[in-house]
Order: structure tokens, then C-alpha cells, then sequence
């Protein structure tokens, strides 16, 4: 791959449990703030689990026009927002690009959900003359791509991927693998939002979602104490371009997507080794790489022992025994299914930037733990180049590797 055809990353956009805003963002995780608490978007009191990740002081009527709002589930109106954002972080007037050279490919997990509880409400209350009609696509997986591409004029390659909290890692390189055909500029990345009563109860089907009370205790990867995830809300969006287009605007990159690769676990039973371990070493090759190159991993960090013995297993096998440090801020944003892995993403070139690694927070390894994690706080370290990993549930794995702007 030549130095122009590769995909950099020039703008970021965020809205997360942990701020609005990169910057925001970015001071709450380096210092350790999470954003796990009582849910208080609807009262949670009959349900197993109440605990949640909430984005605090979210006012859409002050980003965006009047005319969405009726339109939009706050899960659009979180990627119209933090789009807009990565858009003025990259310096990008989309009314200066050809419409056709600028595309749009996010990923999802539940899709507008609340919008369509409140739309299946009133059609059993009220009856069908008083469903919004909007509800024809505020619900469906692929709305957040198409509203950004609809606000933005941007008709190039666009599209939706579905594989859960591997989503967001898949659709940022499907969207590389758009530039490197040749479309300037994509925008990619993702956001989930499921924090309503139906959302809520689909949820808790998986059987990871933690049920205690105690923020400070709900979600613990790599922990004796681990008891499932707390569910969160939010994501990030990023603007991509093509080396070539970058430079020739004169924009800022923040780092490089320089490797991917993705595997699918065997069937439950089958007798054979889960295929974590397999997406790392072949992100590694994508990128060029070998495994002493990378300065940091963003675990998944699914908070379920049986599956954080499998990450740590795999992380052990191709790194070696706490050779690599290991973080997982996603303790302070909660699991964001889709949101997580471009987060992740997001804040790993701000680690590049920076120079620290940010902490996973009220997490307690045993002290035989493979693992070298970053606890309590933030650690100084020169990082060059960032693994970010993201498991789906039912047996998708995604690994992403980052490298500095030169």
C-alpha cells in the first residue's frame, strides 16, 4: 500500500457517557471519571439491572434543526451531532467536495429503538392514524448513515454493518477499503442507544448485563469480581481520508488505520480454539507488524469471566506475559455495543497525541493475571502504534491497529 492510498484519520467526533465532545471526552478518561449510574432516562425499578451509562446534558434542540427532531431517535441525533463535530475537527466544508467523492458507512446494534417504543405505544393506545410516519426508518439499523449522508449531501459508497460491539471496528475498515478504491473522503464510526424499556429488556436477554446496584462494582473486566457489563449509550464518529486528500488540503492526521482483520468463532462444543488470537495476528500482518511493535491494546473487556479469560489468553499468546500494557477505559462509558470500538478508536489517537494511557478504573487483577493493565491511573508512554479490540455477541471478533501521523 503506498503512502498516499493509506487511510488516516483527520477528524473526531464524540458523545459519550464520558463528555460531549472530544476534548471533554478525553479530560474525564485520562483522569479516571466514569459515567456508570442509576439510569434515570425511565424508571428501571422493575427490571433485573438498573444501572446504566448515560450521556449527561445532551440538548439536541441546541445542535441541530427544529425539522429533525420529530424525525430522529436520539441515537441519530447523537451521530448527526458528533459527525457535525469530526467535520469542523477536520477543517471539511462537505460543500467543497464533489458530492459523489464523500461517503458514509457506520455501524449499528438496535437502531432507533425508542423511537419505535414510543411509535408501537401509540399505535396499541391510540391506534395507526397516530403513528408517526417517520417510523418507516427512525427504527431501522441503517438511519444514522442515511441522515448523515442526507445533512451533508454526501452520495458515495455508504452503508450499514451489524455485528454488534465488532460493528464499529467493521465499519471503519469497510469504509477504508472504500478510500483505498478510491472515494476521498468517508465518514465512519458508530453509536448506540438502547437506554429505553424495550431496548432495556432486550438487553438483558444476552445474559451479561451486571444487576448489583454499586457503580463503583458493576463492571469489572479482567477481575475476580467480574459480573457482567453495565450497558451504555453514545459512540464516535470519524472523518476518513485518503493520505493523498489530506495532504493535499493541508489537514491535521491524527494517526493511521493500518491493519484489520476480523474472525468469527466456532459453534459452542466444536472442540475448537475461539479465533480472537487469530483476528490479532492478522491485523498485525495487515498493518506490517509484529506483535513488539504495538505500544498499547484497548481490550474489549467483556466483563464476563469466561470471556475475559479468552481475551487475556489471547492477548498472553501473542504479545507474551505482561509485555504489552493492556487498558480498557470502557469501564467509565459502559459497554456501548456498536459505539464502543470507534470510542476506543478515538481515544487511542488521543493517547498517540498525548502521550498517556488512560486507566480502566476500579478494576482489582489477581497478581497472577497475564495481563499488565492500566489501573487506577493514567500511565505516561510514548505510543506509536495501538491495537483496539471488539468482540460481537455470538462469536465476532474484530481487531483494528492505529499508527501515529508521521
Amino acid at each position: 500500500m503506498s503512502a498516499d492510498t493509506a487511510t488516516v484519520v483527520t477528524g473526531i467526533g464524540v458523545t459519550a457517557p464520558t463528555g460531549l465532545g472530544t476534548r471533554a471526552h478525553w479530560e474525564a478518561t485520562r483522569a479516571g471519571r466514569g459515567g456508570i449510574g442509576r439510569l434515570t432516562r425511565f424508571d428501571p425499578s422493575g427490571y433485573p439491572a438498573t444501572l446504566a451509562a448515560e450521556i449527561p446534558d445532551f440538548d439536541a434542540a441546541a445542535h441541530l434543526p427544529d425539522r429533525l427532531l420529530p424525525q430522529t431517535d436520539q441515537v441519530t441525533r447523537f451521530a448527526l451531532v458528533a459527525a457535525d463535530w469530526a467535520l469542523t475537527d477536520a477543517n471539511i466544508d462537505a460543500a467543497t467536495f464533489d458530492e459523489f467523492e464523500m461517503g458514509v458507512l457506520t455501524a449499528a446494534t438496535s437502531g432507533g429503538f425508542e423511537f419505535a417504543q414510543g411509535e408501537l405505544c401509540s399505535l396499541w393506545s391510540r391506534g395507526s392514524r397516530y403513528v408517526s410516519a417517520y417510523q418507516s426508518f427512525a427504527w431501522f439499523y441503517a438511519v444514522n448513515s442515511g441522515q448523515i449522508a442526507i445533512r451533508n449531501g454526501m452520495k458515495g459508497p455508504s452503508g450499514v454493518v451489524v455485528s454488534d460491539q465488532a460493528g464499529g471496528l467493521d465499519a471503519i475498515a469497510h469504509a477504508r477499503r472504500q478510500i483505498r478504491q478510491g472515494t476521498p473522503l468517508m465518514v465512519s464510526g458508530a453509536m448506540d442507544a438502547s437506554l429505553c424499556p424495550w431496548g432495556w429488556a432486550a438487553l438483558w436477554t444476552s445474559g451479561c448485563v451486571h444487576s448489583g446496584t454499586d457503580p463503583d462494582r458493576a463492571y469489572l473486566p479482567f477481575d475476580p469480581r467480574a459480573a457482567g457489563h453495565v450497558p451504555g449509550e453514545g459512540g464516535a464518529i470519524l472523518i476518513l481520508e485518503s493520505a493523498a486528500t489530506a495532504r493535499d488540503r493541508g489537514a491535521r492526521c491524527y494517526g493511521e488505520i493500518a491493519g484489520y482483520a476480523a474472525t468469527f468463532d466456532p459453534a459452542p462444543g466444536a472442540g475448537r480454539e475461539p479465533a480472537l488470537r487469530a483476528a490479532i495476528e492478522f491485523a498485525l500482518a495487515d498493518a506490517g507488524l509484529t506483535a513488539s511493535d504495538i505500544d498499547v491494546v484497548f481490550a474489549d473487556a467483556a466483563g464476563v469471566p469466561e470471556q475475559d479469560e479468552i481475551e487475556a489468553a489471547a492477548i498472553n499468546a501473542v504479545f507474551g506475559h505482561r509485555a504489552v500494557p493492556v487498558t480498557a477505559p470502557k469501564t467509565m462509558t459502559g459497554r456501548l455495543y456498536s459505539g464502543a470500538g470507534p470510542l476506543d478508536v478515538a481515544t487511542a489517537l488521543l493517547t498517540m497525541a498525548d502521550g498517556v494511557i488512560p486507566p480502566t478504573i476500579n478494576v482489582e487483577p489477581t497478581a497472577d493475571s497475564p495481563l499488565d493493565l492500566v489501573i487506577g491511573t493514567a500511565r505516561r508512554a510514548t505510543v506509536r502504534a495501538a491495537l483496539v479490540l471488539a468482540r460481537g455477541y455470538g462469536g465476532f471478533n474484530s481487531a483494528l491497529v492505529l499508527t501515529a501521523a508521521e
